[in-house]
């Protein structure tokens, strides 16, 4: 008989059931319009009083998280949506959009 394996421990798991930065929208990631994502995470990063970075970064951060945790389970149509979110994030914040 072979012993138990130790449990898995991942930092991205973690990091979503106790990370208090951002108060998020529910099921902000599933809606289909970028801007309103952008907006929506805006405003949680501007409203934040816990959050370590500035609000664009935060907001970029989280939205880049949720992307990456998802990795290559995320359909193409829902990663098109989030990285077009990441452009209006940018525009929201007056930045330069990406090349």
């Amino acid at each position: 008989m072979t012993p138990p394996s130790p449990p898995v421990h991942r930092w991205s798991q973690r990091v979503s059931a106790t990370s208090q930065a951002l108060d998020l929208e529910a099921g902000v990631f599933t809606w289909d319009d970028p801007e309103a994502i952008a907006r929506s995470l805006a405003a949680s990063a501007e409203a934040s009083t816990r959050r370590k970075a500035k609000p664009f970064q935060s907001a970029m951060s989280m939205l880049n998280f949720y992307i990456n945790r998802a990795g290559r389970n995320l359909p193409a149509n829902r990663r098109k949506v989030l990285e077009a979110a990441k452009d209006e994030l940018r525009k929201l914040y007056g930045r330069l959009p990406r090349n």
